[in-house]
């Protein structure tokens, strides 16, 4: 289907040489939000390196974003993370830097050179996690769930088609997870598809989306128990 953003079909994924998930049957559509839920070493990030180049798609087929997995060449993995956004539970933020230096360094290595232009894509994006008074400071001045905003900020920099966030809320604590499920939510609105690992069940129930899980080496979809039939 045309509008599929990410298709695994019969995936094998491995870590290493240990397989961890087998038999991967997956869809994302454009504009969809998924949770990827699993207990610690149960695939979800093997899964998601796999989907954004970290890894290699050894067995099955799959495609994100036009490129296909079983194929990606070491070269072509910038391109692909021009068209993903990714998001990190420990921010991976660089701390020799102020934010506005930090975006400017994704920037120039996806290919952007025109310093007017992408100025203004720091600000705009600063703008859209409510952060644009901040670019100045060092990440180490900011408090985690300002750091978190930085870099869904960053995540933002290159309208990416889809947007991995790999446990985001992770170091964050109840209220800041909120705030930043709400800001994920906001982006999820604007037209981006997502797909969130998460261990935080409180906030799956509180923000429901389509669930997958991974478990005894299998990904399957699962059913929320407060979801009311509509």
């Amino acid at each position: 289907m045309a509008s599929s953003i990410l298709k695994l079909d019969k995936a094998n994924i491995y870590q290493e040489k240990n397989l961890v998930l087998s038999n991967v049957n997956l869809r994302i559509e454009k504009g969809e939000f998924l949770y990827l839920i699993g207990k610690t070493g149960s695939g979800k990030s093997s899964l998601m390196k796999t989907l954004y180049g970290d890894l290699n798609l050894k067995q099955g087929t799959g495609e994100i974003v036009g490129f296909d997995l079983t194929k990606l060449k070491e070269k072509e993995i910038p391109f692909l993370r021009r068209k993903i956004g990714i998001v990190f539970q420990d921010f991976k933020l660089l701390n020799d830097r102020t934010i506005f230096e930090n975006l400017k360094f994704v920037l120039k290595a996806t290919g952007w050179k025109d310093k007017k232009k992408m100025a203004e894509k720091i600000k705009e994006v600063l703008e859209k996690v409510d952060m644009q008074t901040k670019d100045f400071k060092m990440p180490f001045q900011l408090s985690g769930g300002e750091q978190q905003r930085i870099a869904i900020a960053r995540a933002l920099l290159n309208d990416p088609e889809l947007i991995l966030a790999d446990e985001p809320t992770g170091n964050l604590d109840p209220k800041t997870s909120i705030e930043v499920m709400g800001l994920l939510g906001e982006i999820h609105k604007s037209g981006k598809s997502i797909l969130m690992a998460t261990h935080d069940y409180a906030l799956i129930l509180k923000f429901q989306q389509r669930t997958l899980k991974c478990e005894g080496g299998e990904l399957f979809e699962v059913q929320q128990q407060t979801t009311t039939a509509s």
